[in-house]
């Protein structure tokens, strides 16, 4: 069988790419966030790719290439570090500063860390970012999420309807800052 019909195996590196924003809509990012795109654009532009490259020429220097672990590895690894690249161009192209910090409201807009009690009485506290910069175990939200979208354009002090697929719940806002 040709391996175009076969399946790699996925590296630790092939981390799920953020969903791309609502066709026609925008890809709002913090400025932090857009930095750290920046930084692994160039890192692996400058530092990882040039690397594999010279241990894939060294490999290919060796002769049969069909047998050789450190070849077939290392144009793998080329493919992935260059899909990479191209996805970090186009999200930085395509991205849209939002400059938030020391805003001075208490209605909830994209960078706003808002706190949040739930029907449980359990208080959450949630940062709206771009999709790019979700990290749940740190309270991070991409402002498309669920919870986003029904928090923004709230004030503290006010009772929103979060709808999920498990059904509706009340949340009540009761602090909303921006660092």
């Amino acid at each position: 069988m040709s391996k175009a019909f076969v399946r790699e195996t996925e590296d630790e590196d092939d981390a799920p790419e953020p969903a791309p924003p609502p066709s026609g809509g925008k890809n709002y990012i913090s400025p932090a966030g857009f930095e750290r795109l920046k930084a692994e654009l160039k890192q692996r532009v400058e530092l990882e790719h040039p690397e594999v490259v010279k241990t894939v020429a060294w490999a290919a220097s060796l002769g049969d290439r069909s047998e050789n672990a450190d070849y077939l590895y290392g144009k793998k690894r080329l493919r992935e570090i260059d899909r990479r690249v191209r996805f970090l161009i186009k999200r930085l192209e395509g991205a849209e500063i939002v400059r938030s910090a020391g805003r001075d409201t208490d209605q909830v807009f994209f960078g706003a860390t808002v706190s949040f009690r739930n029907a449980a009485g359990t208080v959450q506290v949630v940062t709206i970012l771009g999709a790019d910069e979700v990290d749940p175990a740190q309270g991070k939200v991409s402002w498309l999420s669920p919870v986003a979208k029904a928090l923004l354009k709230a004030r503290a002090g006010d009772t929103v309807t979060l709808r999920s697929p498990s059904g509706e719940e009340r949340l009540e806002i009761l602090e909303v800052k921006y660092r």
